[in-house]
């Protein structure tokens, strides 16, 4: 009976000690976060709660099962298997606060930037950085936890000599991998792409919706998603309609008569623009740049604040002309001229 209450008493009393320390820390952070509304930092890391409970249970546990005989017959194991928990769960924990320290920086930059071209690469930098740090935090856990085995220790320098030959062969398996990886590192501190920009890739308009270290995804207007290797973008040309700013210039075409009224057209276009409010106000002029022998070409040249605006923008402009030349002025529309049959004998 006395081997199955001490465990129990053990298990009990650290469970005990982990939820009363993480409530306790819970409630911390939350008044923190109530008196530092002007930074996002403690909210964010009242996340940290659960790995910090788990560290500090394996932790209790540990320090109390060999003093209590906990499984005396099985004390090996049971402190081999606390071990692993414990580096998996520090791991946790950690990954956990750099990343609310990481989203809490960029929450506050955000914030106050007023540029939203450098938000979006600071938010494309700043998820590469954190999927990194995650995967060196795996990598790092996994080690240590393979490293706890004496197996793998006896096998340790057998390893370390034939590390060469294995990077040199899982540098060549693994090339298209690796290319990913590091064109991922490009794209996030050479500002080439961001996360929010606007591309056109392989004839595809879309927005840029995730970057990771190894794929992008490109969400299109019809709410397609395109997932591409990031290696596309610093080995072939796309377009990136953000690229130095959001603001965009547009240009809407009709073909005309040679009789069209320009000047009434241009007239038109600026009463149009005022109530459209996808116009940000910058340009609106309409000119004729070029001729057939049986119409003429009339441009007109819009700007809005972002693609999507730009887009709405030229279809309403294009719509509302048309429909006032309709009404107004039908003989300036392009007729086609049947042939006449030829008369019968």
């Amino acid at each position: 009976m006395e081997n199955v209450l001490r465990p129990a008493a053990v298990v009990c009393a650290a469970l005990l000690l982990t939820l009363l320390a993480g409530r306790l820390l819970d409630l911390l952070l939350r008044r923190a976060d109530a008196r530092h509304s002007e930074t996002p930092l403690w909210g964010l890391l009242r996340r940290c709660v659960p790995p910090f409970r788990l560290v500090l249970a394996t932790a209790a546990v540990q320090a109390a099962y060999r003093p209590a005989h906990v499984l005396p017959a099985h004390a090996g194991a049971v402190g081999h298997v606390l071990t692993l928990v414990q580096i998996a769960s520090t791991a946790w924990l950690l990954v956990r606060i750099a990343t609310a320290v990481v989203d809490s920086a960029y929450a506050r930059y955000a914030a106050s930037a007023p540029d939203d071209a450098r938000v979006r690469r600071v938010r494309t930098q700043v998820a590469l950085i954190q999927r990194a740090l995650t995967a060196v935090a795996v990598v790092v856990a996994a080690a240590a936890m393979l490293l706890t085995f004496p197996a793998m220790r006896t096998l340790g320098a057998s390893v370390l000599a034939s590390a060469g030959v294995l990077g040199i062969v899982a540098g060549i398996a693994a090339q298209a991998s690796l290319g990913n990886l590091f064109a991922g590192l490009q794209i996030a501190f050479g500002d080439t792409v961001r996360i929010g920009d606007t591309v056109v890739v392989d004839k595809e308009w879309g927005t840029v919706e995730e970057i990771t270290l190894t794929f992008l995804v490109v969400r299109t207007w019809d709410e397609r998603r395109i997932t591409m290797p990031v290696s596309y973008f610093t080995s072939k040309p796309y377009e990136n309609w953000s690229r130095g700013g959001s603001q965009m210039t547009g240009t809407v075409l009709w073909h005309l008569d040679h009789s069209a009224p320009v000047a009434l057209m241009r007239d038109k276009l600026a009463e149009v623009l005022k109530d459209l409010p996808e116009w940000d106000g910058r340009t609106g002029g309409l000119a004729v740049t070029d001729t057939t022998p049986s119409t003429i070409v009339v441009r007109a040249v819009v700007t809005a604040k972002d693609a999507g605006d730009l887009w709405t923008l030229r279809c309403a402009v294009r719509e509302q002309l048309i429909a006032w030349l309709a009404a107004e002025h039908p003989h300036t529309l392009p007729r086609v001229t049947a042939p006449e049959a030829a008369p019968r004998d």
